[in-house]
């Protein structure tokens, strides 16, 4: 028969352990009965592991006690919770092992990687309507990837309309110019972009709050920017693209205040200035 130390050491490994367990709510009469071994006495069903698993050993034994219990059941409630545990984690990784095997298989995801189009964009930095943004909030949906899971899990009864269809239709069918209109997509190359990020800030009511977020997302972007201006580029000629001369001023200015650049050499003036023209 184990010593006491040697079942109190037990009892604290095995209690930890199943903290979290999915079945530290079940009876352990029935835990009992699911793996073959002796009866577990105390039949009730409120009679749970999670009335024993935050107590120490001596706790156990004084409640073991109160219940008109003997001492050396602890060594069978230790023996019940191992046994579960075997079972129990199996499953656990299972369950794990098949949510992640669901999100590879999540076409939307593929196409995204297809596209180069990062997961981890905020759905912040969309051109999805005030009321599909309200809508992603509410369910928490931050990421592209949160959008693709939610949309691959939602019952095939459940309609959806506006710019969350689509978005997720142009996803799902790789419709590169209905990409353009929800996102900073330019069509016939991968990826995201600044330059759109900052046509659709212009478009929107908060072009100042969606440039500051797009300047730092698109950092590498912003930076080859700056390099190109100061070696005596336009900022005007990146923006050509979006094909709308208004539209292409509200986004310049819009852009101008986040560019780091060099202050240009102030001009001389005054009689300095005279003297070294002479």
């Amino acid at each position: 028969m184990k010593t006491e130390n040697a079942i109190a050491k037990e009892w604290d490994e095995v209690r930890s352990a199943f903290a979290a367990s999915i079945m530290v709510d079940t009876s352990i009469n029935s835990l009992a009965q699911n793996l073959d071994g002796p009866e577990w006495p105390i039949k009730s069903k409120e009679d749970t592991p999670s009335k024993y698993i935050d107590l120490t050993y001596e706790e156990v034994v004084e409640l073991l006690l109160l219940k008109g219990q003997k001492e050396e059941l602890v060594e069978q409630l230790v023996g019940i919770l191992r046994g579960t545990l075997a079972f129990d984690t199996p499953y656990g990784d299972m369950v794990a092992q098949a949510e992640a095997a669901s999100e590879r298989e999540n076409p939307i995801l593929r196409n995204l990687s297809k596209l180069g189009i990062p997961e981890n964009f905020p759905i912040a930095l969309t051109a999805l309507d005030k009321a599909t943004q309200e809508f992603c909030e509410l369910e928490k949906l931050t990421t592209l990837a949160e959008f693709a899971i939610f949309s691959q899990g939602m019952s095939q009864s459940v309609i959806v309309g506006g710019d969350f269809r689509r978005l997720l239709n142009a996803l799902s069918h790789v419709d590169e110019k209905s990409l353009a209109e929800v996102l900073p997509y330019r069509p016939g190359q991968k990826g995201l972009h600044l330059v759109e990020a900052i046509g659709q800030a212009a478009r929107s009511a908060d072009g100042p709050g969606r440039t500051e977020l797009a300047t730092t997302w698109f950092r590498d972007e912003l930076a080859t920017i700056e390099r190109d201006i100061r070696n005596g580029g336009s900022i005007e000629r990146y923006f050509v693209a979006l094909g709308n001369p208004e539209l292409e001023k509200r986004a310049v200015d819009l852009l101008r205040p986040y560019l780091r650049l060099p202050e240009p050499p102030k001009k001389k003036s005054g009689w300095f200035s005279w003297f070294s023209r002479k």
